[in-house]
């Protein structure tokens, strides 16, 4: 018989959080009875895929980021809310739920940074730098989940519902704002010539972001976890 793993600590202190956490008890309790934590899951790949679709599409049309944000919107409410529904009908699976949730979440992101070096508005070497920051600071997260019995959601007051506000408003000035996607600028990087946007200079803003959020996290834990298994004597 397996034995049931204790559930790691949630530490979010977003923005946002206190309101989110409202909203998302209350539409829980508000969903039928035959909508199941997996199903919300699944909508909420649904909406990652939406992403990705309006983001390649804006090719042809800068208002398919419309789609872009309808796809962040439905990807908000089926990621976030999933976990929320199985709380509140004490229904949580917690090694299959964090084993789903966690893996789901992971194609999510690659769908939709992917989605985003498809569009004309960043260059898809930029949005794979986001995405390598993003993983590295999800792998820290992960491992602190098995050696402290904490999981950090939130890095600097803000969490994956702030970056998908601010995404989503990004999408709406690059709409009604011409000369945001005008503007391009060429540049060399390692014998590299790119042509690159303001949209590229924000994935590489949160690229940073991320990296500096996981090299803070990582010394400051790496000075915890040295205290906690100090070096050991030689023994004579």
């Amino acid at each position: 018989m397996s034995e049931e793993k204790k559930q790691a600590a949630r530490i979010q202190t977003s923005v946002l959080n206190a309101a989110e956490k409202k909203v998302l008890v209350w539409l829980a309790e508000r969903m039928p009875q035959w909508v199941t934590s997996d199903m919300l899951t699944f909508v909420g790949f649904l909406g990652a895929c939406t992403v990705a679709a309006g983001y390649a599409l804006s090719n042809l049309n800068l208002n398919w980021l419309w789609l872009a944000n309808l796809g962040l919107l439905i990807n908000w409410f089926g990621d976030s809310l999933d976990g929320s529904l199985a709380r509140v009908r004490n229904l949580q699976r917690k090694t299959y739920g964090f084993y789903i949730d966690h893996n789901v979440d992971v194609i999510n992101e690659t769908i939709m940074f992917i989605g985003v070096g498809c569009s004309p508005l960043v260059n898809m070497s930029f949005a794979m730098l986001a995405l390598v920051g993003y993983f590295m600071l999800s792998i820290f997260v992960y491992i602190n989940c098995h050696l402290k019995g904490e999981m950090r959601l939130t890095y600097g007051g803000l969490g994956p519902t702030e970056f998908r506000i601010i995404l989503v408003l990004v999408n709406i000035a690059f709409c009604y704002i011409p000369w945001l996607t005008q503007w391009k600028q060429p540049i060399t990087l390692f014998h590299n010539q790119f042509m690159v946007g303001l949209f590229d200079y924000i994935a590489v803003a949160i690229a940073l972001l991320l990296f500096v959020f996981y090299l803070v996290g990582f010394f400051q834990d790496a000075r915890y976890f040295s205290r906690l298994d100090p070096p050991k004597k030689k023994e004579e």
